[in-house]
């Protein structure tokens, strides 16, 4: 053999060498993402009404984050503070995408927000691509489309279902959507994926794409992300196990039974990959995060005991189910009653693929590990920022602060301020404002110098503000929004 084969035969081998021992060494994170799946829509926590028994599985066989919060109320928000590490506001992405919701004679003008995941941000898929991974998104993005803002843009090498829209037009094949063009007479039309068969549902078709590449042989660790539409609207179910739910009395129901059939079928999507981890052999070597991007719907469930829903800073829009399965079982059982939110997910993985963190990328993000072996957190306070409108019912734009189990909630439009202690109020149904009016001012600084560190943007009077209008609108049933895309 020449010389500059015998150095081509060496470079060869080191680098199965290396690719053997990064397999062996590194284990696959898995990252399944719920939409709109409320904090007590489990059997773990709580629900008799909704059948969760392979999420209750891993949440059997993991550690149980019971005060876990997302993000924001709206979903693409929080679906880039996993990404990222970093906060809504720090990354000025704090509606949904692409228009969010506007209402031109609103009393406040709605703060600035960009319309994709800036490809400026690294991302986890980035991370975990350049340290040998492959990277899988499987699902629903949201967080932009072309022609940069893809999850091909953002470190992923494979892209199963993930497009610019945030929901179905059908959860049935084709999976087609058609939606009105803001501010156009236009219109659009999608689908989340370019074939499937007459009945096929959405939900175990993603399952089918994410067990395939589960079982594909593998000579390198791997990042799975699964982001399911479900259970977002259209509330569409299989008719049979809908009909099982509709049997039961309605006094007995947490939600509606399509709702529940949807929740089933998600159910249904999670025991498939954990067999398919243990089919492979990898469930040992794999990290597993079960989560959602916020509160329960309105329309859907029943987020009670806590108050609110999806689109509100009180609990029910922002506390959600997270469970963390840590490679070989470890503290499986085991309940974190610690706040944590979405941004620690980012270098919680990192840590467990014992990757170097990245402090400079993820900002408000903690490593969640030490708070499992039963380490205090390290964090003073949570904080929102939601300078939006929304049409979801009871809601209003502002920000929130949890310190301690103490939480205020800042109301801009109508201008308001909530204090309860969760502790001994987690429906928050005692406004203790008045009779807390110091720490009413030292949590509302603390509020405002966190906007200032993470350069939020706020809302600001609107000249064009029009009471009458609005009155109008209310009277007619017309409601107090302009509707751009029906995707959040």
């Amino acid at each position: 053999m020449s010389r500059a084969g015998a150095l081509a035969a060496t470079v060869v081998a080191l680098m199965l060498l290396s690719a053997g021992n990064l397999l062996h060494a590194a284990p696959n994170v898995v990252v399944i993402m719920i939409d709109d799946l409320g904090w007590r829509d489990v059997g773990y926590a709580g629900s008799s009404f909704y059948k969760t028994p392979h999420i209750d599985r891993l949440a059997a066989s993991g550690v149980r984050f019971t005060t876990a919060y997302a993000a924001c109320p709206v979903c693409s928000p929080t679906r880039a503070a996993l990404l990222t590490g970093k906060a809504p506001a720090r990354l000025l992405l704090t509606d949904w995408l692409p228009s969010g919701r506007w209402n031109p004679a609103a009393r406040l003008r709605e703060a600035r927000f960009v319309r994709a995941l800036p490809p400026e941000e690294i991302t986890l898929a980035e991370v975990f691509r350049a340290a040998g991974y492959e990277t899988v998104h499987v699902g629903k993005w949201h967080l932009g489309g072309e022609p940069f803002s893809l999850p091909e843009h953002h470190g992923f090498d494979v892209n199963v279902g993930g497009n610019a829209h945030g929901a179905p037009g059908s959860h049935f094949f084709p999976y087609a959507g058609n939606w009105k063009i803001p501010t156009t007479p236009l219109r659009a039309t999608w689908h989340v994926l370019p074939d499937g068969h007459d009945g096929e549902y959405l939900a175990d078709r993603l399952t089918d794409e994410a067990v395939a590449f589960i079982r594909r042989p593998h000579t390198r660790p791997f990042f799975l992300h699964l982001a399911h539409y479900g259970v977002h609207t259209p509330l569409q179910a299989k008719a049979d196990v809908t009909a099982r739910y509709e049997a039961v009395p309605e006094a007995e129901r947490q939600g509606k039974p399509v709702y529940a059939a949807m929740v089933e079928s998600i159910d249904d999507s999670v025991g498939r990959v954990l067999d398919a981890l243990d089919g492979a052999g990898v469930a040992d070597d794999t990290l597993v995060i079960f989560t959602s991007d916020n509160g329960g719907f309105s329309g859907a469930t029943s987020n009670a005991p806590l108050r609110g829903h999806k689109g509100g800073l009180h609990e029910g829009g922002i506390r959600v189910p997270l469970v963390i399965r840590l490679p070989g079982g470890r503290a499986a059982g085991r309940e974190v009653a610690a706040p944590v939110t979405t941004m620690d997910l980012a270098p919680t993985c990192l840590a467990v693929a014992g990757l170097p963190a990245r402090p400079h990328q993820h900002l408000d993000g903690i490593d969640l590990v030490p708070l499992v072996d039963g380490a205090a957190s390290p964090r003073a306070a949570l904080h929102w920022h939601y300078p939006h409108y929304s049409d979801h019912p009871a809601t209003a734009p502002g920000g929130a602060i949890r310190r301690g189990d103490w939480k205020l909630v800042e109301s801009l439009d109508p201008e308001g301020i909530e204090l309860y202690d969760l502790a001994t109020d987690p429906g928050e149904s005692r406004n203790r404002a008045a009779e807390r009016p110091d720490l009413v001012a030292a949590l509302a600084a603390d509020l405002a110098a966190w906007r200032r560190e993470v350069g939020a943007e706020m809302m600001r009077p609107n000249p064009d503000h029009d009471p009458a209008r609005l009155a109008r609108e209310a009277e007619t049933g017309r409601g107090k929004k302009k509707r751009g895309q029906a995707e959040d």
